[in-house]
C-alpha cells in the first residue's frame, strides 16, 4: 500500500471521532478492537505497516457515520473515504465483509438501490485483495464491542444478530481458513497478541 492513500494513525482517530458525533453506537468501540488487533498481529506480519493496519481498523466500519443501517455501510465507508483522497482505505470499507467474494455472501442484507449494489459488485469484482484487506477480515472477526473473544464466538454473535444464509458456512470455513493462514504467516496463535479473550469469551478470568 502506498501512505499517500491511508490516512496517518491520528487523522484516523479523528475520522472515527467525529463519525461518532453523528452516529454513536458500539460499533465505535468495536472499530477501535479491530484497530488496535490489527496494530498487534501487523508487527508479526512481514510487509505490513503497524500504523497502517491500526488506521484501517479503525475506519473499515466508517460507513456507520452515515446513520443505522445494514450492508450499506459498505458502501457509504467506500464512497467516503474515496471522496477523501483515501482510496485503499476506502477499499478495505468494502473488503472487509467478503471473505467469501461475493456480494452476496453476507450477514444481513443489502439497504441500498439496485444500482448501488451493482456498482459495489462490479468494485468488489475489479478488486485485488492484498495483506491489509485479509488482516481487517481477520480481526473484525475476532472483535466485539467489549473486547476480542473466540472467533467462532464472534460468528455465532453477528449470526444471531443478522440471521443466517444459504453463505453462512462458507463464510464460517471462510474465516476458520483465515485464522489458519494468518498464525502461519506470523508464526505464533493470533490470540497470544489479544488481551482478555478468556474474560469475553467466558464471562469470566
Amino acid at each position: 500500500m502506498h501512505a499517500p492513500y491511508i490516512p496517518a494513525p491520528p487523522d484516523a482517530v479523528r475520522l472515527l471521532a467525529e463519525a461518532e458525533t453523528r452516529n454513536s453506537g458500539p460499533w465505535v468501540a468495536h472499530s477501535r478492537h479491530v484497530a488496535a488487533a490489527a496494530r498487534a498481529i501487523a508487527a508479526y506480519w512481514p510487509d505490513l505497516d503497524p500504523d497502517a493496519a491500526y488506521a484501517l481498523g479503525l475506519l473499515h466500519d466508517i460507513g456507520r457515520r452515515a446513520g443505522v443501517t445494514k450492508m450499506r455501510h459498505a458502501i457509504d465507508g467506500h464512497r467516503y473515504l474515496a471522496g477523501l483522497g483515501y482510496a485503499d482505505a476506502a477499499r478495505i470499507c468494502l473488503t472487509h465483509s467478503f471473505v467469501v467474494r461475493d456480494i452476496r455472501a453476507i450477514a444481513g442484507e443489502w439497504d441500498c438501490t439496485p444500482d448501488e449494489l451493482a456498482h459495489a459488485e462490479r468494485l468488489l469484482a475489479e478488486t485485488t485483495c492484498d495483506g491489509y484487506d485479509r488482516l481487517i477480515q481477520l480481526c473484525d472477526a475476532l472483535a466485539l464491542p467489549s473486547g476480542y473473544c473466540l472467533m467462532e464466538v464472534r460468528l455465532v454473535d453477528v449470526a444471531l444478530r443478522h440471521g443466517v444464509n444459504e453463505y453462512t458456512v462458507q463464510r464460517w470455513e471462510g474465516y476458520l481458513s483465515l485464522l489458519r493462514e494468518v498464525e502461519e504467516i506470523i508464526g505464533r496463535s493470533v490470540y497470544s497478541l489479544l488481551p482478555g479473550v478468556v474474560e469475553n469469551t467466558f464471562g469470566r478470568a
